[in-house]
C-alpha cells in the first residue's frame, strides 16, 4: 500500500451528528501525522474556510472518507476511480450498501487499512458510457428512462455489434456487479457479487414480458440506439449526472480501465452485508 499523507472528506451536510463525527475523525488524522482537506460542504460545517470543490478533491489526496449514504459515495466515486484513490463510506444514511461501515467502526476500519490488511479493500469496476460526444464513468449503472409524463420508449440494442432486440419499456439499465443491488434489482435484475466480470442489462417494465434481464461478459459492449420521438428521455449516470436523449441518439457501454478501491468493515463480509440490508436474517430462531 501507498504511503498516504493527506486525507480529503466528503460529508452528507444534513446527516445527523456529522459535526462530531466529522471532528473526530479529523482529530484521529492528525494523530497520526496526516494532513486533511475538506470539501466545501464539510468547511463550512465546521467553518473552517471555503474548502475544495467535490469534483477536485480526490486529486489532491490519498485518501476520500466519505460520511453520509450512498447517494454522497456515488457522488464522488467515479472520480477518486480515475485517480486510484481509496474510498472509504461510513453509513449515515440508511441502506448504505456502499457506505456499509458503521460509525462504531470506523476506527476499526480505518487501523485495519492503515496496518495493511488488504482483504477489507475490494476493487469495484466502474462502466464507461459514450453519448453525445461525451465519455462518462459510473460505479453503479447506466440508465436510459423516460419522464414522469412520458410514454413507453423504444430503442434498439447491440451487445458486441451484434444486434439482439428492439425493445419497449420505461426504460434501461446497464449495471456493474456492485450497482446490482441498486435500480437493477429493484427492477427484477440479479443480485452478482462484485468480484465476477459481468454487466447486467435490466429492462424497467418491458412491454414484451419475454425480455428478461441478461448478465453478459465485462468485455462486451453494448449499444443502445434510442427510436422514439416527442417524448422525454433521459441518460442517467448513478442517478447523479445525465444528458437528455433525442430519437437517433446512441449511447455506448463497456467496463472502463479504471476501478474503484473500495474499503470496507472487517467485520463482515458481502454475504452478512446482504442479509444486514436486505433482512434476510430476520425471524431466525
Amino acid at each position: 500500500m501507498r504511503k498516504i499523507e493527506r486525507v480529503g472528506f466528503v460529508i452528507k451536510p444534513h446527516a445527523p451528528r456529522i459535526e462530531k463525527i466529522l471532528a473526530g475523525l479529523i482529530q484521529y488524522f492528525e494523530q497520526k501525522g496526516m494532513e486533511y482537506l475538506l470539501e466545501e460542504a464539510a468547511a463550512q460545517k465546521l467553518q473552517r474556510g471555503e474548502g475544495i470543490p467535490r469534483d477536485e478533491l480526490p486529486a489532491k489526496v490519498g485518501l476520500v472518507v466519505v460520511l453520509g449514504g450512498d447517494g454522497t459515495l456515488l457522488s464522488i466515486a467515479h472520480l477518486a476511480a480515475q485517480k486510484n484513490v481509496p474510498v472509504l463510506g461510513v453509513n449515515l444514511g440508511k441502506l448504505g450498501f456502499l457506505t456499509e461501515v458503521p460509525v462504531d467502526e470506523m476506527y476499526m476500519t480505518l487501523d485495519a487499512f492503515f496496518e495493511g490488511n488488504e482483504n477489507i479493500v475490494s476493487s469495484r469496476r466502474i462502466l464507461e458510457a459514450s453519448a453525445k460526444g461525451k465519455v462518462y464513468h459510473c460505479l453503479n449503472d447506466v440508465v436510459l428512462n423516460k419522464g414522469a409524463l412520458a410514454r413507453m420508449i423504444q430503442c434498439r440494442i447491440w451487445i458486441d455489434e451484434k444486434e439482439i432486440a428492439t425493445l419497449r419499456s420505461d426504460g434501461l439499465i446497464i449495471s456493474t456487479p456492485t450497482g446490482s443491488t441498486a435500480y437493477s434489482l429493484a427492477a427484477g435484475g440479479p443480485i452478482i457479487q462484485p468480484y465476477i466480470p459481468a454487466i447486467i442489462i435490466s429492462p424497467i417494465c418491458p412491454h414484451t414480458l419475454s425480455f428478461r434481464p441478461m448478465v453478459i461478459s465485462s468485455s462486451s459492449r453494448v449499444k443502445v440506439k434510442l427510436l422514439t420521438s416527442g417524448e422525454e428521455v433521459y441518460l442517467t449516470l448513478d442517478g447523479q449526472r445525465g444528458d437528455v436523449l433525442e430519437k437517433g441518439d446512441e449511447v455506448e457501454v463497456k467496463q472502463s480501465d479504471f476501478e474503484l478501491c473500495l474499503i470496507s468493515s472487517p467485520k463482515r463480509n458481502y454475504f452478512e452485508l446482504l442479509q444486514e440490508k436486505l433482512g434476510w436474517g430476520e425471524g431466525k430462531t
